[in-house]
């Protein structure tokens, strides 16, 4: 009954917001006498205001139609190479762009209850001096019970296939949740020297080892028994979805949770929008709603997914302790010899702290020290690892640079210069509120 309550409850506030909205178009009419008054501007920016947070979100377009190489714009193409249930394979191409071979990257999207334009700033950055593919999983809820179950093992099997289908010499970006299942797909492929495994393997703010600097999301994944979870956060879709009868975790648990940790944040960043709204800023408060737009728009997980995750991720940390396995094998991080890795943390990260990723390059007993290297983004939280200025400016080209050191090792032939940064005027910025928890 809990999914079917909150179709109800997001129902009733979509109409509720929708009557707000039109209530709002008729205070900003200009034939309406009152448009112009202090009233009128209060009422129509208040109704704008609740017609927004009510509103209904559907999965977000990435919209990413050109990118500036030496700057020239090139358009950018997106393909689906390659669909599987449960997760497309996204080709970000660049039809007329006929230079230098770029290095080939992926990155995997989190599967953590928001969609993979979660990371449309990220895909934005790199695409000027990368070939850029983006995992893009589906949505539980939208999956039919035909097409079987989808857990952790699976989401490895996915990346490997996608790593197989992209070919050898290829640099992985895993964000946040993923990092545990790339890092595993990477041993195993490394275990067997598979050609598919990566050239590099870069992890931002993901969760290798949650034993280091537990936060708040740690603690309520740890404080509870594993039962707890399996008997109060797993809900069947309902009837009226593709996927009626799948057993998941919904995505606005998984938003509510989030918004309540931060619930005063969210409250303040939305009374400053009314007030940006009051004052005639319309660019600021659009920014705001640009941020809620993808922030509101959440998919679901299968609850075997989820619920793997917690106990092999977060209650029993199988992966750092040497325990994981995948498909009756043992996962070993020692096997990982020759795969660079690049860990990425940010000073203020409360989802996944300090030195939880980190810890994939102390696991990572015999890969040579030269070919680990660690960041720390002084400053930055959970969302600017890997969006907003600080990821363009600072973070993106220690990325770029560690890649391009690959290339080079790779190609076998010293070179004075790497790649140069790229420089990319962005559109403007969203931020998200202060202490905000996204992934």
């Amino acid at each position: 009954m809990l999914y079917e309550a909150f179709e109800l409850q997001r129902n009733w506030f979509a109409g509720a917001g929708a009557l707000a909205e039109l209530s709002a178009d008729w205070w900003n009419n200009p034939a309406n006498p009152l448009a112009k008054t202090a009233l009128g501007t209060v009422m129509a920016s208040g109704l704008d205001v609740f017609a927004h947070a009510s509103a209904i979100y559907g999965k977000p377009a990435f919209g990413l139609d050109t990118t500036l190489i030496g700057g020239t714009p090139f358009a950018i193409v997106e393909e689906i190479e390659e669909a599987k249930p449960f997760g497309q394979l996204i080709h970000f191409t660049k039809p007329d762009y006929t230079g230098p071979a770029q290095p080939k990257l992926l990155i995997v999207a989190p599967m953590s209850g928001h969609y993979a334009t979660l990371l449309r700033g990220t895909v934005e950055r790199l695409l000027p001096g990368h070939d850029v593919w983006i995992t893009d999983w589906a949505d539980a809820r939208a999956v039919s019970l035909a097409e079987g179950h989808f857990d952790l093992e699976d989401y490895v099997d996915y990346v490997i296939g996608f790593l197989r289908h992209i070919g050898p010499g290829t640099h992985v970006l895993a964000v946040c949740q993923p990092s545990v299942p790339v890092y595993a797909a990477t041993a195993l492929l490394s275990a067997v020297k598979d050609p598919a495994r990566p050239r590099t393997l870069t992890m931002m703010g993901g969760p290798i080892d949650t034993r280091e600097a537990p936060t708040e999301v740690n603690t309520v994944a740890t404080q509870r028994p594993f039962s707890w979870f399996e008997q109060n956060v797993i809900a069947t879709v309902p009837w009226n979805h593709p996927g009626a009868g799948r057993k998941v975790y919904p995505g606005f648990l998984q938003l509510t949770g989030f918004m309540a940790m931060n619930f005063g944040n969210h409250l303040a960043s939305h009374w400053q929008m009314f007030r940006q709204l009051i004052d005639g800023d319309q660019e600021h408060a659009d920014a705001t709603k640009a941020f809620y737009d993808e922030y509101r728009s959440v998919c679901d997980m299968t609850a075997e997914f989820y619920l793997q995750t917690i106990d092999v991720v977060f209650q029993r940390h199988l992966l750092p302790k040497g325990e994981m396995t995948h498909r009756g094998q043992k996962v070993d991080p020692g096997a990982i010899t020759d795969v660079a890795i690049l860990a990425i943390e940010g000073e203020k990260d409360d989802i996944s702290g300090l030195g939880q990723t980190k810890a994939a390059l102390k696991i990572a007993t015999n890969l040579p020290n030269a070919l680990k290297k660690y960041h720390m983004a002084k400053s930055v939280g959970h969302y600017g690892i890997f969006n907003g200025r600080r990821w363009r400016q600072e973070i993106a080209p220690v990325m770029e640079q560690f890649i391009a050191d690959a290339e080079v090792r790779a190609a076998g032939t010293p070179r004075a210069a790497t790649i140069a940064p790229v420089i990319v005027k962005p559109k403007r910025p969203v931020r998200p509120p202060k202490g905000t928890l996204v992934a």
